[in-house]
């Protein structure tokens, strides 16, 4: 069944959202410039004796758990309630899910606050549901993205989705599942050179901050940011040669690719 989604209102952005983001040193300034590159506005600040003000001025909020530490952890608990309280639509990024004890509760008390969107990849959704997982550290294992795992884990998200209604879970891999109680959809665009630099999933966690602060609902921000990024990366391996030039060459796509029409090549279905 088609998606039935109109990715062509998604670019370009009409009101430049600022999304503040709390994330890793590794990838922050691939993210600032990726939402430089889509029309939007970053702060990368994670000093909770700001929020009271911050808040008063952002569109939208990323948490992403890459680099955790006591302090880190002090400033994505407090920017959750904050966002909880001003009714800011959050992204909660679960990197490296299953990873250790305390990188789970971190997790867990993000995801209590019933942000917009959970991102992950599927080994770390497998982790997050209870189910067995071939992961290691923050990156997905080819194990877990089997037709039989994946529906497992559809079905895990969709009754996991009945203590969360306000909340849609991306699952990123070879296929990327989109879930919540009410649609699942499955989107198919990408190349494997993606899996292949630092900081992809950090940038479309970003990009779909940056949608849901200019308005547009949960499953269209994830979805149009998923297939928008994945057909960047397409272009970009027409167009580069060597890991480094085709990295370079994705994020420059990202701001060319809104001229042109990218979402004829977008590829996915409802299931």
């Amino acid at each position: 069944m088609k998606m039935n989604i109109d990715f062509s209102k998604i670019f370009p952005l009409e009101n430049a959202p600022l999304v503040q983001c709390i994330t890793n040193e590794i990838t922050c300034e691939s993210m600032a410039n990726a939402l430089l590159y889509i029309g939007a506005k970053p702060i990368m600040a994670d000093d909770p004796r700001e929020f009271s003000q911050l808040f008063e001025k952002t569109s939208a909020l990323l948490l992403n758990l890459g680099h955790l530490s006591e302090q880190r952890q002090e400033s994505l608990l407090a920017a959750s309630s904050y966002a909880t309280r001003t009714r800011k639509p959050t992204v909660v990024d679960l990197v490296g899910y299953g990873v250790s004890d305390i990188r789970n509760q971190i997790g867990i008390s993000l995801v209590e606050t019933h942000p917009a969107v959970v991102k992950g990849n599927i080994s770390e959704f497998r982790h997050f549901c209870g189910l067995p997982s071939q992961g290691r550290g923050v990156d997905g294992s080819m194990w877990d993205q089997g037709e039989d795992n994946l529906n497992e884990l559809i079905d895990a998200l969709q009754e996991i989705g009945g203590l969360y209604p306000a909340t849609t879970f991306l699952a990123t891999g070879q296929k990327d599942l989109v879930v919540n109680q009410k649609q699942v959809i499955v989107l198919n665009n990408g190349v494997d050179e993606l899996d292949r630099f630092t900081g992809t999933g950090d940038i479309v966690g970003a990009i779909i901050a940056a949608l849901l602060g200019e308005g547009h609902g949960s499953t269209e921000a994830i979805a149009g940011a998923v297939s928008y990024f994945n057909i960047c990366g397409e272009k970009a391996k027409q167009l580069s040669f060597g890991l480094a030039d085709f990295r370079q060459q994705t994020l420059n796509q990202l701001s060319l690719q809104m001229s042109e029409k990218w979402y004829e090549q977008a590829k996915g279905w409802k299931k």
